[in-house]
């Protein structure tokens, strides 16, 4: 064994070995416990980040700890290869976005691998890949043809320098997340995935998932957001029209003052063809985004549309106004308005001068809106028969009244919304539709898929290339055979992301997914930042529901367990290119080895919290792993590797030190396994370490201790730093690769102790301390403490008034 620690040889070695041996590929075992281990997959940008570094080794410390307990480990990494980054980058080098992907793939393929992360490679995937994405677009016509794909012309938020949709998430400031660009107001059409008709089910299954963190699944349920309501109808005066609108507080109807609807509504923009003026507020409208998140925080700004409305109970007429705050894609593009019992609409209608009417009021008759509404609940009053009701009441009574005349009904609704999954860009899986002027919206047929995209396109930012190419644009209808017209949208890519943990358990199967998925899935545990807690988690709650009802999944919910870990950051803030304060992962590996740059990343901070970057933490790192080696190379030295313990004759000191290596063995492996509080269990392992360091017993029951210690810690460190424990492993004298070693047991008669040490406190101040006989009683513990000579000094001629023995742990003598 050399004496000092070479850590790029030795990783070069390890993971050579790793990779000729196969020793991370998997198959599905009958009779053998699964663990499917999951770390969201990449974007493959280039290089590989710390937060990914991360992400990987909590994935992969994870995977390896549920190996040793004897499961059958499925840890598999593929690329989330589609996007605009692609094409923007494609344009800016003068390269196709394939081939700045896949060079992107092999590099950071690389940096994975170099990390000695164990991923089962034969399941790799990119969802740029044909194979891939072939299996998406098939199952996008099957639920076309169950009604659950539709498409619609509706507003979205348009990215007028990308030319492409964005989803509200994309939105920051009103402007692009990617270029910054203001972002307008546009209709277009666009493809829907019925998440809708989930929604009920979305939210009933949250409370199944035991395993993740209640923060995730409470944004999930608000992003739901169920409400119970009332539905009903305001006639259109001197119209036969009518405007439906929804309300979570009927009690509140009374206080109508005025009806809010959307700029694209269809009473605004028969308003805006009679008046210019409302027009040219109607087409303002449109250069803003329709995030209901940017709607909290924007000008609220209106026009009178001049069109009367006539309320459902008093028969009254109420003002029709248009307002940029009401958006045509949630509910019915109309709100009531009732301003002396909402914050909004009370600020609305003090700027332009609409009257308000309150109709709710505290018990005691208390609560005016001279500064602000009373949106508390209440009792009612000023609204006829319902005076005197309380709101929960009137609720009911409002409700049955609307629903007897026929202009109202009780109602769920949803705050969530269909999924657009339409994009405007090239490089994405095209939606695999032909539309024909005879025969309407054709699938294509499912022995021509995949519809793969072009590979001669120009990028230059325009539109999509798509559009105007000269073969993919056009097809002949596959039902007439008439020539016709090719989809050029292509999927969101989030539609490659919400299956792909499915498709890792069968990347060579014939079909979209075989009987392996029913043996991985669901994943065990899923790893990945809270960014993803809404979007990305809900599509492939629901993904994988559509799935079920498609009979290629048995399994209800995707993830039983979720772990999202914290950012890294750097003085203070998080690590991005644009702060100047990244850190090069390659060439910390370069400097100090992988398991230098894994120990720290999980030694710096629990993962659920954000880790502060410390260069000296990371050399701390490298000094401790240079510490284990030399304490294996001078145990190695003196030939203490084939020594036996003799249990019976083990001294006191001896006895410490075993009681020692069994507690670490104990807490680190409920640290590893419920906790996944990793940092203290490499501070165990560090404790020991030090206690070793200090037992210079050279005999043969202390060489053997010193064996056992060390076998012991490279076993609980190996999940860790896995290439310095396999080499360690070997010179403790073992043939077989540590990988393949179970988690050690551990030996409770070594934790029997047949003395402890006891405090002894005087009023609650430590005082002294004492040894006596772990089976002693506590009147023996009692007698013992008051005859200790320093209790004794402290207590002088006070009287003693109690005494209180903690077993185990101390005495507290009251006086």
């Amino acid at each position: 064994m050399q004496e000092n620690y070479q850590p790029l040889e030795i990783e070069q070695q390890v993971q050579a070995f790793w990779e000729e041996t196969q020793a991370f590929a998997v198959k599905e075992v009958s009779g053998q416990e699964k663990y499917y281990c999951l770390s969201m997959f990449p974007y493959p940008s280039g290089k590989l980040h710390m937060g990914h570094v991360r992400n990987y080794t909590i994935g992969d410390v994870i995977s390896r700890y549920q190996r040793m307990l004897g499961k059958n480990v499925l840890q598999p990494m593929g690329w989330d290869a589609f996007g605009l980054p692609a094409e923007n980058a494609a344009m800016k080098h003068g390269v196709h976005p394939a081939d700045w992907t896949y060079d992107n793939i092999d590099y950071m393929r690389g940096q994975l691998k170099r990390l000695g992360f164990g991923y089962d490679w034969s399941r790799e995937i990119a969802t740029c890949d044909p194979s891939y994405y072939r299996w998406e677009q098939w199952f996008f016509l099957k639920l076309l043809e169950k009604g659950l794909v539709y498409k619609k012309t509706a507003p979205v938020n348009w990215c007028p320098n990308d030319m492409t949709v964005l989803a509200n998430e994309q939105v920051i400031d009103g402007c692009c997340w990617r270029c910054d660009t203001p972002v307008e107001r546009k209709e277009i059409a666009q493809w829907f995935l019925k998440i809708t008709d989930y929604a009920e089910e979305l939210l009933a299954s949250l409370e199944t998932l035991d395993g993740w963190p209640e923060q995730v699944k409470t944004m999930q349920a608000n992003w739901i957001g169920r409400s119970e309501g009332v539905e009903m109808d305001f006639a259109v005066q001197d119209s036969d029209e009518t405007v439906r609108i929804y309300t979570t507080r009927p009690d509140t109807v009374m206080g109508v003052t005025y009806l809010a609807v959307a700029a694209e509504h269809p009473l605004a923009l028969q308003a805006a063809e009679q008046n210019a003026e409302i027009g040219a507020f109607v087409e303002s409208c449109k250069q803003m985004e329709t995030s209901e998140a940017a709607m909290e925080t924007m000008e609220k700004r209106g026009i009178d549309s001049g069109i009367k409305a006539i309320h459902p109970l008093s028969g009254e007429p109420v003002p029709v106004w248009i307002a940029n705050f009401v958006l045509m894609g949630y509910g019915t593009g109309a709100v009531m308005s009732v301003p002396a019992h909402d914050q909004r609409d009370y600020e609305f209608a003090q700027k332009y001068g609409i009257a308000l009417k309150q109709v709710i009021f505290a018990e005691d008759g208390s609560g005016d809106c001279a500064e602000q509404a009373f949106t508390h609940k209440g009792v009612l009053a000023n609204s006829g028969e319902f005076d005197g009701l309380t709101s929960a009441q009137a609720f009911d009574a409002i409700a049955g009244n609307l629903e007897k005349s026929g202009k109202g009904l009780r109602k769920t609704n949803f705050r969530l919304r269909d999924w657009g999954v339409s994009r405007q860009r090239y490089w994405g899986a095209p939606i695999p539709v032909i539309y024909c002027e005879d025969c309407g919206t054709v699938p294509v047929p499912e022995q021509d898929l995949p519809v793969t995209l072009p590979r001669d396109v120009v990028l230059d930012g325009s539109q999509s290339p798509l559009v105007a190419h000269p073969t993919f644009s056009s097809a002949d209808c596959p039902s007439c055979g008439k020539p016709a017209r090719r989809e050029t949208d292509t999927f969101d890519t989030f539609m490659e992301s919400s299956w792909y943990f499915a498709r890792f358990t069968c990347n060579q199967a014939s079909s979209m997914l075989d009987e392996s998925a029913n043996y991985w899935l669901p994943v065990d545990q899923y790893i990945g930042g809270i960014e993803h807690a809404i979007l990305h988690l809900l599509y492939a709650r629901f993904y994988t529901k559509l799935l079920r009802d498609e009979g290629l999944l048995a399994c209800d919910e995707p993830f039983k367990r979720l772990l999202t870990q914290g950012m890294v950051l750097k003085d203070g803030s998080k690590m991005s290119k644009s702060k100047g304060n990244t850190v090069d992962p390659q060439a910390l590996i370069d400097q100090y080895g992988a398991d230098t740059v894994r120990l720290f990343i999980m030694f710096a901070a629990p993962p659920e919290q954000s880790l502060e970057w410390s260069d000296s933490g990371v050399e701390g790192a490298f000094r401790f792993l240079r510490r284990l080696w030399k304490l294996v190379h001078s145990h190695v030295e003196v030939d203490g590797t084939g020594t036996t313990l003799d249990k019976a004759g083990v001294t006191d000191e001896q006895k410490a030190v075993r009681r020692q290596i069994h507690q670490t063995l104990q807490k680190v492996g409920d640290d590893l396994n419920r906790r996944y509080t990793f940092n203290t269990a490499i501070a165990a392992n560090m404790e020991l370490i030090n206690t070793l360091s200090r037992f210079n017993d050279e005999s043969g029951n202390g060489q053997a201790i010193r064996q056992e210690a060390l076998e012991a810690i490279v076993l609980m460190l190996s999940p860790i730093v896995p290439h310095i424990c396999h080499q360690l492993w070997l010179h403790l004298g073992h043939c077989g690769p540590v990988i393949n070693e179970s988690w050690p047991a551990v030996d409770l008669s070594a934790l029997e102790q047949d003395s402890i040490e006891l405090v002894l406190q005087v009023n609650g101040k430590l005082r002294s301390k004492i040894i006596v006989s772990a089976s002693a009683s506590n009147a023996e513990v009692q007698a013992m403490a008051l005859e200790d000579e320093a209790i004794k000094r402290f207590i002088g001629e006070s009287p003693v008034k109690k005494v209180i023995v903690v077993p185990k742990k101390l005495v507290n003598i009251v006086i």
